[in-house]
């Protein structure tokens, strides 16, 4: 299906729902983004609902969000399943983006933290301080991985830091060197793996938690770029 009578479709889906289910929804957006999911081959997600940052002082009405639908998901779904269904898969996943819409409004609390991971995202894009720890309150979205807005974080608590590190994305294996002379906390930005997320894949290796973290100092996470190498 071409990506304007997608959007065609999606807009008349949300004509066929009570209004009220949309307040606080800010747009019902269509992508042409392909969004792989980081650790299942041949799974997409399919659409999302992002919170808008509003302060603190709107409250629980306040609460805002993007619906986005992504496209080029729901076209690679249908090149690997025989009589895709595009109707009812864009309704199941708007009404379920819509429902998240509606929890994060019963959880007004939960957003500040996920608003100020993003902030903390956008100082580590733009190569100023940042809190290393930030990921963990993105978007769980499998064990071990985390959202921010575009980019996906692979957790990995260490001892020291390895020579290699060993991972999966999208059901395929890779391997990454790890920079000589590299200190814990460390974050690698990930190149070159196929069907890469819309953002950066960023692999993160931090110490182990234990005890001594209440009295250690923090130490400035160091940022690198790294190549994958297929198969490990």
């Amino acid at each position: 299906m071409r990506r304007a009578d997608f959007e065609a479709m999606v807009r008349d889906m949300t004509r066929e729902l009570p209004p009220e289910y949309f307040a606080g929804v800010a747009a019902v957006d269509v992508s042409p983004k392909t969004v792989p999911h980081p650790t299942r081959a041949e799974i997409y997600t399919l659409g999302e609902c992002i919170p808008l940052p509003t302060g603190p002082e709107s409250g629980d009405e306040g609460v805002q969000s993007r619906i986005v639908l992504y496209h080029g998901s729901f076209q690679a779904l249908a090149r690997l399943e025989q009589g895709f269904d595009w109707r009812g898969e864009a309704w199941e996943t708007l009404t379920h983006e819509l429902r998240h819409h509606l929890e994060w409004k019963a959880r007004a609390g939960d957003l500040e933290s996920y608003d100020e991971a993003a902030e903390q995202n956008f100082a580590r894009l733009d190569g100023e301080p940042f809190y290393p720890l930030f990921y963990l309150d993105g978007e769980s979205i499998a064990p071990g991985w985390y959202q921010v807005d575009d980019d996906r974080f692979h957790d990995l608590p260490v001892g020291e830091v390895p020579a290699r590190v060993e991972f999966s994305w999208h059901g395929a294996p890779y391997a990454v060197t790890v920079p000589a002379g590299a200190t814990l906390p460390l974050f690698l930005s990930v190149k070159g793996v196929d069907e890469p997320p819309p953002g950066e894949l960023v692999i993160v290796l931090r110490r182990k938690p234990s005890v001594w973290d209440l009295f250690r100092k923090g130490t400035p996470p160091e940022h690198h770029e790294v190549d994958a190498i297929r198969g490990g």
